[in-house]
């Protein structure tokens, strides 16, 4: 059966990792729409590449000139509402939701409204809105498919047994490029030794959120309404080789991991042939280079930012909707040079602190909650 495949994110990391995994499926994926926010020139080079006949920029600006690239019978749309139209008009069974942060969020929804398969890179889009997405999902017949590496590594260990056998999930870190620092010499880590990933590839937000360690913090409310468990069922460890991409164990103590090496497409290319495997087109392990494999227990005094995870997943609510605005507009500061590398988790946990826990929002509360989130740490960096 062919994937007819729309891409949201198409120009970041992810999306370049899913538009290399389509072209070695070849016949059986085809990309029929390209979604991102404002990098034209690339999304011009992909729709030759791909002959897609459906792009969206959510930048109008951009749009304007993807439409000047001399793109012949590709209908380009453009604006705030753009990547909703493209989920909506645009003829695909399965969307890679790849777009950094909440943004990603209202295209997402349009997705699991039109009931249609979902590789999942977007966390933040369970994270601010766990609660109506799920449900959401289960009365259109939405499938969730995990594309993080993490969480793609716990659905596919839980096919060894049944939920209900399950006594944890571990999800791996890699520790960041901070692992063996001092908290002192962390608080003013700059830009460039933040960026600084050992194993990864991957954009400059989510990059600076594994320095922080908040990417794992994010990742643990995932799992939580991914896999329906709670917070205390979810736990960290760091292990820097990021070989083992996370486990789970069961009742009877057996501990089923994914291993593999650390690349994206992988991962994508598993949610994109789901329930079968196709001949691999990521990096495959080398044992014989394989000497050993670490793990220790998460520092939380030096990475403070992954209790901050614990505490918005038990809270429920709309904590996950404060965390993720705080954290968003804390990354943008630091990575314009606006407030040192410390920062991020005071004013992530400033927001937490300070603004009223909502235990059952609608989906505008949460809208509006992100919204007023945003704007008091703009005026906390002022």
């Amino acid at each position: 059966m062919q994937r007819r495949l729309l891409i949201l994110g198409s120009t970041g990391s992810i999306g370049e990792s899913a538009l290399d995994v389509a072209a070695a499926l070849g016949p059986s994926c085809r990309v029929v729409g390209l979604g991102a926010r404002r990098r034209w020139r690339e999304m011009a080079e992909q729709i030759r590449r791909f002959a897609v006949h459906d792009a969206a920029l959510s930048e109008d600006d951009a749009a304007e000139s993807l439409r000047g690239a001399s793109l012949n019978g590709t209908r380009i749309r453009g604006g705030a509402r753009a990547l909703v139209e493209l989920v909506e008009q645009t003829d695909a069974d399965f969307v890679l939701s790849a777009i950094v942060g909440a943004a990603g969020l209202p295209a997402t929804l349009a997705a699991v409204e039109r009931g249609l398969t979902i590789g999942l890179a977007n966390k933040e889009s369970l994270v601010v809105a766990g609660s109506i997405l799920m449900p959401l999902a289960e009365r259109t017949g939405c499938r969730l498919l995990p594309v993080d590496s993490e969480h793609s590594a716990v659905f596919q260990a839980l096919r060894s047994g049944r939920r209900e056998e399950v006594r944890r999930v571990i999800l791996t870190a890699s520790g960041g490029p901070f692992r063996s620092w001092e908290r002192s010499r962390i608080e003013n880590a700059t830009i460039a030794e933040a960026l600084k990933h050992p194993t990864w590839q991957m954009g400059p937000k989510i990059t600076i959120d594994s320095a922080t360690m908040m990417n794992k913090a994010l990742e643990v409310i995932e799992a939580c309404w991914l896999f329906q468990l709670p917070a205390e069922q979810v736990e960290v460890v760091v292990h820097p080789e990021s070989i083992v991409h996370s486990m789970v164990e069961f009742r009877d103590g057996s501990i089923i991991a994914q291993l593999g090496a650390p690349d994206m497409r992988t991962p994508i290319q598993y949610a994109l042939t789901y329930p079968l495997r196709a001949d691999a087109c990521g990096e495959r392990l080398n044992w014989s280079e394989l000497r050993q494999l670490n793990f220790s227990a998460p520092d939380l005094e030096r990475f403070p930012c992954l209790s901050l995870g614990y505490e918005a997943a038990r809270r429920g609510g709309n904590a996950g909707a404060v965390l993720n605005a705080a954290n968003e507009v804390a990354v943008e500061a630091f990575l314009e040079g606006r407030i040192r590398f410390g920062d991020i988790h005071r004013l992530a946990a400033r927001a937490l602190q300070t603004h009223p826990l909502q235990s059952d929002p609608t989906l505008d509360e949460l809208l509006a909650c992100d919204a007023r989130v945003r704007q008091e740490v703009r005026q906390w960096i002022c």
